[in-house]
Formats: structure tokens, sequence, C-alpha cells
């Protein structure tokens, strides 16, 4: 039997504990928090004073932080590709509407109030071009992404157990960084977004667990070749009006370095995680191919950790056109 067909029976396997999965991981819509419990309430009378108040603590953010903030926005607004990149993903039968296919669609709903949130506070904080964003945005889903899974769920799962893990650090390091500039507000907007990408690494994380459990050889070789690979990051094709494909993507990275919200040591930090989470030194019933697999994976952090220290921010920032000069 082929690895493709081997893939499909496994997906077809994990698939009648989809209901539990989505039970456990994901929060039903009536009891989840949405976007308009963090902004200004149009119908309000004091709408227009808690805008006021809004732009108030936005006004003396770091210059960074907006950067890192306007990113994070931008990649959750990118939600599109992902949504239809997932539903290529053998075993998601989107036509024939299966457990996995509800899942994405589930998964999608919460990912979704990430962008609406924080593109409606950057438009009322009073500190954003927000014509370059939207266009950065535009060209971001027009690009599309190429993270090297194909239509393989072993690797896909791999690829979205670290993402939603890097992703919980960014937003929970910006949620940090604007209580400490004094915007609670923002703070707790970014908190709650961090949660849900923390349960959406769990799930997926949990799902890789799983896969471990019935096709582990596979499963190993599917880890390493996604390390091997490095994980792109979703907004690794960013850019500006007017720039070519990925122009921005480095900048935007080294403004979030900078500051810490996310590193190249948490890139490392994340390994040893998926290492001790998945028990990589632990799975038995492994092929010699998969072994090998294994002892690579297991050097891996330690090998990364110092090319890592060896890694040198430029000190100044780039000026994107996503951020009033104002705030620098």
């Amino acid at each position: 039997m082929s690895a493709e067909n081997i893939r499909l029976e496994v997906m077809q396997l994990l698939e009648k504990d989809v209901d539990s999965f989505m039970d456990k991981f994901l929060i039903p819509v009536e009891q989840i928090w949405q976007p308009s419990d963090f902004l200004p309430d149009s119908r309000s009378e004091t709408f227009y004073e808690d805008v006021r108040e809004l732009r108030e603590f936005a006004k003396d953010m770091p210059y960074d932080l907006w950067v890192a903030l306007v990113g994070d926005t931008i990649t959750e607004e990118a939600l599109p590709t992902y949504e239809s990149w997932l539903t290529q993903v053998e075993g998601v039968n989107e036509e024939a509407k299966n457990g996995w296919s509800k899942w994405v669609k589930n998964w999608t709903g919460e990912e979704n109030r990430h962008g609406d949130v924080l593109n409606k506070y950057l438009y009322l904080s009073g500190r954003i071009n927000m014509r370059e964003v939207e266009m950065t945005t535009h060209h971001l889903i027009n690009d599309g992404f190429d993270i090297g899974t194909g239509r393989d769920p072993y690797k896909n799962f791999v690829y979205t157990s670290f993402q939603e893990l890097a992703t919980y650090i960014s937003h929970n390091r910006v949620a940090q960084l604007a209580r400490k500039a004094g915007n609670k507000k923002l703070s707790k907007m970014c908190k709650l977004i961090a949660g849900d990408e923390m349960r959406h690494h769990h799930a997926y994380s949990e799902f890789v667990t799983q896969i471990f459990k019935v096709d582990p050889s596979e499963m190993m070789k599917a880890y390493l070749y996604m390390m091997k690979l490095k994980i792109t990051m979703p907004a690794h094709f960013l850019r500006e009006s007017g720039q070519k494909i990925g122009s921005a993507f480095e900048q935007f990275s080294d403004s979030a370095q900078r500051i810490g919200v996310y590193t190249g040591a948490d890139y490392v930090d994340i390994l040893r995680k998926l290492n001790d989470l998945w028990q990589i030194d632990k799975i038995t019933g492994l092929n010699e191919e998969a072994e090998k697999a294994r002892d690579y994976l297991m050097k891996l952090p330690d090998r990364m950790q110092r090319v890592s220290d060896r890694i040198k921010i430029p000190e100044v920032s780039h000026i994107f056109k996503w951020v009033e000069p104002a705030t620098i």
C-alpha cells in the first residue's frame, strides 16, 4: 500500500474522534469572546469618548511594537489562504463534509475573530496607514504561501503544531509589551488571542500524538522532513505596496526580534517543546530510517541554538509604510 493510502486510512481512523477534539479544543460560538467585547460600541452615547480614550492609550506605544502588532494583524487577516490550504489536505473531504472538513470550518471561525478585532483596533488607533496595511494583506492573500507540506496530513499537522505555538508566543509577548506601555485593553485583547492560539496548538499537537501511536515511523520521518525544511512563517511573503514578494518579512522579523516578540531562541525552544511533548526519545516500533530521524531530531535543538546565538539584529528600525512616522 502506498504512503498516501496509509495516510488516508490513518486520517479516516482519527476522523471518528473529531467531534471529541472539537469539544475539547474549540469553544461554542455563544460562549467565546467576540471582537465587539474589546472595541468601542458605536451604538453607545459614549462612543466618541471611548474612541478618544483608545487613541490616547495608543499614542505612546513604541514603534517596533506597532510594527509587530501590524505584522500580526496582517498574518491573521490572510486566513483565507490558510483555510484553503487545509481543505486540500489528504483526508479532509470538503465535498462529503466529513469530520475533518467540519474541524477546518470551526477552527477557521475561531481564527477569523483575531484579524477582525486587530484590524478594527488599528483603524481606531489613528496611528496606522490603513490603506498600506490593507494593500499588504491583499498582496499576502494573492501571493499565497508554500510551506512545503503538499497534501500530506502528517507534515501539515507538524506545521500547525509548531506555527500555532509560535503565534501564541508572538501575541502573548505583544500583550506583555502593551501592558508595559500602559495599554491594558490592548494587552487583554492580545492575551485572549494568544489563548486561542495555545488551544489550537494543543489540538494539532494531539493529532500528531495520535498518529505516532498508529504510524510511528512515517510520522517521525514527516517530522524530520519539516524540521530540515524549516518552518516557514505564514507572513514569509510579506511585502509593502510596490515591493517584491517577501521584501518586508526580514525587516518585520528584525522588529519582532529587537523587542523580543518572536526570536530565533523561541524557534529553538518550540522545537525542544515538541520533542518533549511527543516524547520523541520514547517512541517505539520505528524502522531503521525513522530511528535515524529520531537521532537527528534529538540533536537538532542544540545545533540550532548555536546558530541562533550568532544572529545579529540591526539596531535601527526599518521605516514601514504601515506606521505613521509620528509614532517613531
